[in-house]
């Protein structure tokens, strides 16, 4: 497997995710919540938890993953604990509870300022192998 690097994604980059630590065994970031993240309440939105622990899952998994193969979620649950108000820092720390040769289970805590826990979330992450090259006309 060749040593990988983490790569930014499109999304996770709009929505302003600062990734700390990206590897085999953990993924850590950190993430402002601005108002355009959050509800009319003033609290970071459930959408954006979830996008924030996505974004780690897969990153984790793409660690992982044999050279040319790809990933995707296919299962994902959030258990929603406490609010994180406008204004604040979210952390996140993913590591895998499973990491296999065709799905990879990985849980993320997400936690407010004060070290209060925002949401926990697992997910699964299918290997999508790498496609066989199409044959060219000579």
């Amino acid at each position: 497997m060749a040593l990988r690097q983490f790569t930014p994604q499109p999304f996770s980059t709009l929505m302003g995710v600062e990734v700390t630590e990206a590897n085999r065994e953990r993924v850590r970031a950190r993430l402002k919540v601005r108002p355009d993240l959050c509800t009319s309440g003033r609290i970071l939105h459930g959408g954006a938890i979830m996008a924030f622990a996505d974004m780690m899952g897969a990153t984790g998994a793409v660690f992982n993953l044999p050279d040319g193969a790809g990933t995707t979620t296919i299962e994902s649950k959030t258990n929603f604990i406490g609010p994180a108000p406008e204004g604040t820092t979210v952390e996140a720390e993913s590591t895998p509870l499973h990491v296999g040769r065709r799905t990879s289970v990985w849980q993320t805590r997400i936690v407010g300022e004060t070290g209060k826990l925002v949401a926990v979330v697992t997910q699964t992450q299918l290997v999508l192998e790498p496609l066989p090259s199409a044959k060219r006309p000579v």
